[in-house]
Formats: structure tokens, sequence, C-alpha cells
């Protein structure tokens, strides 16, 4: 398989995706809610129906897990699927505060561990693409994980799932500098040295972190459960527990 050519292709559906969810964000969208009471809108319908047939025509033979196709989600993880969340951060989506915290996540996973990734940030035009092994960029700039600056370390929080599991983190750690943004820009944060750790106790899905993840790991850091043992993907309901985004700051 040719990454690159993958990336490429990718970065393109991508925005894509990201103009279509721009297009609703201008009609101040409101929210149905799914089973598990999380908000979905016309944007993250409207963007899955652009990045599921793309990939279909790229690579037909890679299963694809998605966040708003159900079915997909009681498939067994097989040894390569991409990871798919076509709107990432509905509720920053939502909020409309000016941020633009919400991205289009597309990962491709092989045996456990991201091997690809784009994530964009549609309001902030701001594209993020990991290679691992070959290096990280934000549009065409290669950016790495930074050497923790004098100052201190920068920890990213989630702007919507912050708690004391969090907090008692950092204060162990002895962090107090934090940057507060929701969506995958928080791995996005740390791989290109805004940012140096990102830790996170609240409830994730697989697709909300594989394309982060894959651009964090790109770009020199890595994630791990709480105890330093390995993040994996392909768990079961791809539903993660706990982790550590690492970059420059090493604990």
């Amino acid at each position: 398989m040719n990454y690159q050519n993958l990336v490429a292709e990718l970065s393109i559906v991508a925005r894509e995706a990201g103009a279509k969810i721009m297009e609703v964000y201008a009609k101040d969208p409101e929210a149905e809610f799914k089973g598990d009471g999380s908000p979905v809108t016309e944007a993250d319908q409207a963007a899955e129906a652009i990045i599921l047939p793309a990939l279909a025509k790229l690579a037909p033979e890679i299963t694809v897990i998605s966040e708003e196709n159900a079915a997909s989600h009681s498939l067994a993880a097989p040894e390569r699927f991409f990871l798919v969340d076509p709107l990432d951060g509905t509720k920053e989506f939502l909020k409309r505060d000016g941020k633009g915290s919400f991205t289009v996540n597309i990962a491709l996973i092989e045996d456990g561990a991201p091997t690809m990734g784009v994530v964009y940030a549609p309001a902030l035009d701001r594209l993020f693409t990991g290679i691992v092994g070959e290096g990280s960029k934000e549009s065409t700039s290669t950016i790495q994980c930074r050497t923790v600056p004098s100052s201190g370390p920068v920890a990213v929080a989630s702007a919507s799932h912050r708690d004391e599991a969090t907090n008692n983190w950092l204060s162990e750690h002895g962090i107090s500098d934090t940057v507060s943004i929701g969506s995958s820009l928080k791995f996005c944060l740390v791989a290109c040295g805004e940012a140096d750790v990102y830790p996170r106790f609240g409830p994730t899905m697989e697709w909300d972190t594989g394309a982060g993840d894959a651009v964090l790991r790109a770009a020199g850091g890595k994630l791990t459960n709480p105890d330093g043992t390995p993040f994996v993907y392909g768990k079961a309901d791809y539903r993660n527990g706990a982790f550590i985004a690492w970059g420059g700051f090493k604990g």
C-alpha cells in the first residue's frame, strides 16, 4: 500500500467533507440524539455520505468502522481497517463558540495500531496528516513533538469532558498550565508542539482517537494506557478506556 498516495487522496476527501460540514454549520443546525445520548446532526451524516463512498472507491478491500454506521460497530476487528468519525466534536460544533474545535477523522489501523491518519478542522482550515514511520505534517509543513520548554509542560484537556480524574492526574504530575479544546485536535496540538501531554479518563470510542493518534505517533509521540502499557485498537465494541497521549512530557 502506498501510504503517501492514500494520505493525499484522503486529505482531499476530508476537505470535501469539511466543506459540507461548514455548509450545515452556517445554517445553525439542531441535533438529534442517538440511543447512547450522544448528539448527531445533519453535518455528521452529510460528511459520512462523502467519506464512505470515497473509501469504497480508494480501498474497497478494507473494512470501514464508522461512528454513524451503527451496523459496523458489531463487526469483529480485522487485521486492517479504517476508523472514521465524520464529525468529531459534535458538542463543540453545536456550541458555536467560535473556537472551531471539531474535526473530520480518518485513520487506518493495522495489527491493532494506527499507521496513517488524517484530521481536518474545517472551521480553522487546519489539516493534519501522519504516517507512522514517515512523519507528520500540518498542511505541507513537517511537525513533531517538542521538548518540554523551560517554562514547564502544557497539558491539553477536553473542553466538554474534563473530570476529577484528569484534574488529579495533572496535580500529581505537577502540571498547572492547560489548554482546553475539543475533538481530536487535542492529539494534534501535542503532535505539533503546542502542548506536551494529553491525559484522558473520560469515555471515548476508537474512531474518536485513531486519526489523531496516528498523527501523534508519526510526530514522535505515543499513546499508552495509564499504567504505561501499549494502547491497542480493535477492542470490544471499539470502546476505549483511559489513556495518556505523550509528547515531550515523560512524566
